[in-house]
């Protein structure tokens, strides 16, 4: 197999990437839209997620979540592959409003995850951060220690700047430069 993460980049950029003037959920105008859930659902692109984000992961943490629906099918994606490589994380979903009856909780999964556990939150797309920094507080009031903060594509709008100020530090996968980048490289070996 070629380069697992150039050859998500090239996916990404043929699914997921969308050029025009687009709104984004932050309110912001863009001259291009990211539709990660695109690649995140097709058999190739959530295996090469899964594997590129698992193999990002930090070594201490127990679980990855997010927030629903971006981050569905990465942990998904995530937790099928950390059982195939030995390393079984459960993942857990945050949910934007409370489930409204039951344990009328934020989080769905938690009984698979011990109390104080480290954990990741993944996201597909950060711009302003402010989904993220939500599932990263929705996080921490259930009882877990989020010890990193993952995206595939970091828009460098300011969301890594909000995550710190609340003392998060975002990884990505990916930048838009980057990103194009990687998907050349992938396109001139093929």
């Amino acid at each position: 197999m070629t380069d697992p993460l150039a050859r998500l980049a090239r996916l990404l950029l043929e699914k997921s990437y969308i050029p025009g003037q687009v709104t984004l959920t932050s309110g912001r105008v863009s001259d291009y839209y990211f539709d990660c859930k695109q690649t995140a659902l097709h058999p190739e692109g959530a295996y090469l997620l899964g594997l590129t984000l698992f193999r990002s992961l930090s070594d201490s943490v127990h679980a990855v979540g997010g927030m629903t629906l971006g981050a569905d099918p990465l942990v998904s994606a995530v937790s099928v592959l950390s059982h195939i490589h030995n390393r079984p994380l459960p993942g857990f979903i945050v949910r934007k409003n409370p489930k409204g009856h039951g344990t009328n909780q934020y989080l769905e999964g938690l009984a698979n995850i011990p109390k104080r556990a480290k954990v990741t939150v993944l996201e597909d797309v950060v711009t302003s951060g402010g989904s993220v920094l939500a599932a990263c507080q929705r996080t921490q009031q259930a009882g877990l220690q989020v010890a990193q903060v993952l995206t595939v594509l970091d828009r460098q709008e300011g969301g890594a700047e909000a995550l710190a100020e609340q003392g998060f530090s975002l990884e990505s996968l990916f930048t838009k430069q980057s990103l194009f980048a990687a998907a050349e490289e992938e396109g001139s070996k093929g």
